[in-house]
């Protein structure tokens, strides 16, 4: 069952966002003034709980499978984010399965949340890791045939993880500021590219396991301590930054891609998480601090999702921040691209 926040809960102040950046309690009233239409995420945005609750949005739970059975991703409520990831220490072997979200049971949660007549806005998990957001369309497009006064517009995220989380945060503070759920939509239709994440994993195992990566290759990458730095690309899917040796020189190339793509704006917090790696995203989010403008910047801490992690396994350490453009850093293939599109 999707996760149905209760606004009245929230005690925070409208400026609370601002005065007490360690907290992530203190995302208060000023992002769930009453809004004219309903906003859906879903849970890999990877959401610090104390975030979701105080957003006031809906967070569709994606499932996963592990030897003991089938579990919602219920950030974290039922489940420690150490055991899991201890879990997959010891079992290096066992790989944890997810699914996409079936059109029928998108059609169950649209159909619930119009049931106000509101219209809805659903950011949905990239499209360039998981085809559930092609569902997310089917459905969306059943309802609305099916009822015509029900309006749904689904938005693919290009930006998994934290990322989404920001971009969540600010579509409702817009909300909360008065845009309409067509103009939500095309505000983050544009807003997405300007989210930037990058990360770092502890073994290439796992991607491996996965098959997101040739398994010969994370063998290799295993016996020569290479510690890669990824981010995604312009259609969400992941993308390697770099490879490195040793973790340390990981974490500081991720602090690096920070440093040069940061948008430099105090006013928008910064989210950093770890899959049961805390020490490190503790050193990165240290280092943050000691750049300027950044010492009290609203910094959210949380774990990454279970539905995240089966992929990239223990040890993952991401920033996600407002940056710079990213359709902007064109690869040479798609520049190339783009000219041949001019001359048409």
């Amino acid at each position: 069952m999707e996760r149905d926040v209760n606004t009245s809960t929230i005690e925070a102040s409208s400026a609370d966002l601002n005065t007490n950046p360690a907290d992530v309690s203190n995302v208060g009233r000023a992002y769930h003034r009453k809004r004219n239409c309903k906003i859906i995420v879903d849970s890999p945005a990877d959401f610090a709980p104390a975030v979701a609750k105080r957003l006031g949005v809906r967070v569709i739970p994606f499932s996963y499978v592990t030897p003991e059975g089938e579990f919602v991703d219920d950030l974290w409520e039922s489940k420690d984010p150490h055991e899991f990831y201890e879990f997959m220490r010891k079992n290096p072997d066992v790989r944890i399965t997810t699914a996409a979200v079936t059109p029928g049971r998108y059609m169950e949660i649209f159909e619930n949340a119009a049931a106000d007549g509101l219209p809805i806005l659903y950011l949905g998990f990239t499209g360039g890791l998981s085809s559930s957001i092609d569902s997310a369309r089917q459905a969306a497009e059943a309802v609305m045939q099916a009822n015509p006064d029900i309006k749904i517009y689904v938005l693919d995220n290009l930006c998994p993880s934290l990322a989404a989380q920001l971009l969540a945060i600010e579509v409702v503070r817009q909300a909360a500021e008065g845009l309409t759920a067509e103009e939500l939509y095309h505000w983050a239709e544009d807003a997405r590219y300007f989210v930037q994440g990058y990360f770092t994993l502890d073994s290439l195992h796992w991607l491996g396991l996965g098959g997101r990566i040739p398994p010969t290759a994370a063998n290799v990458g295993g016996k020569l301590d290479i510690k890669p730095e990824l981010t995604y690309d312009r259609t969400g899917a992941l993308a390697l930054r770099g490879m490195c040796r040793g973790r340390k020189k990981a974490l500081r190339a991720v602090l690096a891609d920070f440093r040069e793509n940061y948008a430099h704006d105090p006013s928008l917090p910064i989210a950093i998480a770890s899959a049961d790696a805390e020490k490190d995203a503790d050193w990165l989010e240290a280092q943050i601090r000691r750049e300027k403008g950044c010492e009290d910047v609203v910094i959210m801490r949380s774990s990454i999702s279970p539905v995240i992690g089966s992929h990239v396994g223990p040890g993952m350490v991401a920033v996600a921040f407002w940056g710079t453009d990213r359709r902007e850093k064109l690869s040479l293939t798609d520049r190339i691209a783009r000219k041949v599109r001019a001359n048409d």
